[in-house]
């Protein structure tokens, strides 16, 4: 008989195949867990689908996928703060790091600085999480006061689901600040366990028969998940931020408004691209249509979620190569990151397709809640499109810089118009022509603005004009209330 392998080699030799493998793809441990959350989302999308087609009505359907679309509302008040803060930070990170005991060490003043944005933005989404409890609050009430359906009690669910999104708001700044500061493997971690526990949270409270309350449910599972979280995992960073000696700070009107505000307007023309439908739709088509457009929009932006999985993980090692200045190994990494978008993408996006058309072809009751095949093609080709400005963006943004906002604005003003008037009068396939449209227009768009910047930003020529505004701290400010457009 042959000696029987130990198992430790057999270990050694998988990972020492399986690792190569990964570091091809650019799978390290935030990526790997992103994607875990994103297949287990997909995986148990089926699950929550058909639990909400066979125990929710279709009129409850609506109610309940406009609820999620209306929560999108808060981007009025983040007004693209959380990116701004992630992007400062990862530059300040650049000279900082975490000792074994969790503490921050490094760079005084870029402690000073991280700080400083740190306790600004805590204070500002404390602010904002208060302007969301009563915006929601009311504008929630009026809006579905003036449905039909009187039989739907949403009042309390939806006032439930206000106080709680404005309390989970009042966090976001801790993870925007945790992410610039290259803590995303342990951030992702986290997220994955948390997907899980309130999944199965949600589908226990479909099943109890909880209705509109699951959303409640949801939030409030995340809410308590997170503050736990936080204060076991990162408490010495937060002692450390909040106690740290303020010698140098980051000023807010010259360096991080000039960039939030195009931010800010980058954030609302994506409202407006991409979570209009429902609403407009349950206005002016009832929730029927409504909870359609609801369920097949959460199963195809899963597609970009999932494409994203493998480039957000890497935002904050652009910013730091970009502050070191390694402009080839920022390249090198984008490209990369570029393919496997596509591949993930069109395979995802692909093989919802062929999920939906095995679902109609076998006549289940799933297939009456989600859209014709016509809309949802052209929605799955226009997807796919968008999927691929997901690297470029968060390239430029990187920068510290947003030279996107046209582009935005365009796509914005693209999509409200087809929202309003294509969805209107020609409903769900009048918004699917829309934004296959305003894709095929705003995307080379993207492209172009990216390679010119690419360009510019890189050349000696601009990093020697870059170090003289730095001197000059008058220029500086001129230059960043400038137009960043220019390219």
């Amino acid at each position: 008989m042959p000696p029987a392998s130990d198992p430790s080699s057999i270990v050694s030799d998988v990972k020492s195949r399986v690792y190569p493998w990964l570091k091809s793809l650019e799978v390290d441990r935030a990526v790997l867990y992103g994607l875990l959350q994103r297949l287990f989302e997909f995986a148990s999308g089926p699950v929550t689908l058909s639990l909400i087609a066979f125990l929710f009505s279709p009129e409850l359907q609506g109610f309940y996928y406009t609820f999620g679309s209306l929560l999108a509302l808060q981007t009025f008040v983040e007004l693209g703060f959380l990116t701004v803060i992630a992007q400062f930070a990862s530059h300040e990170w650049s000279h900082l790091s975490l000792d074994e005991r969790g503490m921050i060490v490094g760079d005084p003043k870029a402690l000073s600085r991280l700080a400083s944005l740190a306790r600004f933005s805590l204070r500002w989404f404390a602010g904002g999480g208060v302007a969301i409890i009563v915006g929601l609050g009311i504008g929630g009430y009026f809006f579905f006061s003036s449905s039909p359906d009187k039989d739907i009690h949403w009042l309390l669910p939806w006032a439930s689901l206000s106080i709680l999104t404005g309390i989970t708001f009042m966090l976001n700044p801790m993870w925007a600040v945790l992410e610039g500061c290259n803590q995303i493997p342990t951030v992702y971690t986290f997220r994955f366990y948390q997907s899980m526990a309130t999944k199965l949270l949600v589908w226990c409270a479909i099943l109890s028969g909880a209705g509109l309350w699951v959303t409640s449910v949801s939030s409030l599972a995340m809410l308590l998940y997170s503050a736990w979280f936080l204060k076991r995992k990162y408490s010495g960073f937060w002692h450390a931020i909040l106690s740290a000696a303020i010698t140098e700070e980051v000023r807010w009107r010259e360096e991080v408004w000039p960039m939030q505000w195009r931010f800010s307007l980058s954030g609302i023309s994506g409202y407006f691209a991409g979570s209009l439908f429902v609403p407009v739709l349950f206005k002016y088509h009832g929730p029927v249509i409504a909870g359609q457009m609801g369920m097949t929009w959460a199963i195809i932006s899963l597609v970009g979620t999932l494409s994203a999985s493998w480039v957000y993980p890497k935002v904050p090692m652009f910013g730091m190569l970009i502050a070191q200045k390694k402009y080839e190994e920022l390249d090198a990494l984008f490209w990369r990151l570029a393919r496997i978008v596509v591949v993930i993408t069109g395979s995802s996006l692909l093989g919802c397709v062929l999920l939906i058309h095995v679902i109609r072809a076998m006549h289940l009751r799933l297939a009456a809640r989600l859209l014709d095949p016509l809309p949802l093609g052209l929605f799955v080709c226009a997807q796919f499109l968008i999927a691929l400005t997901i690297p470029m963006a968060s390239y430029l943004r990187a920068h510290k810089k947003e030279p996107l906002l046209r582009s935005s604005l365009l796509f914005g003003m693209l999509m409200c118009i087809s929202n309003l008037v294509l969805g209107r009068h020609f409903s769900a396939l009048g918004m699917a022509v829309g934004y296959c449209c305003a894709a095929v227009v705003v995307v080379p768009y993207i492209a172009f603005i990216w390679q010119s910047c690419r360009k510019q930003w890189h050349s000696d020529a601009f990093i020697e004009s870059e170090a003289a505004l730095l001197r000059s701290p008058e220029k500086f400010v001129a230059a960043m209330t400038g137009d960043g457009e220019k390219t």
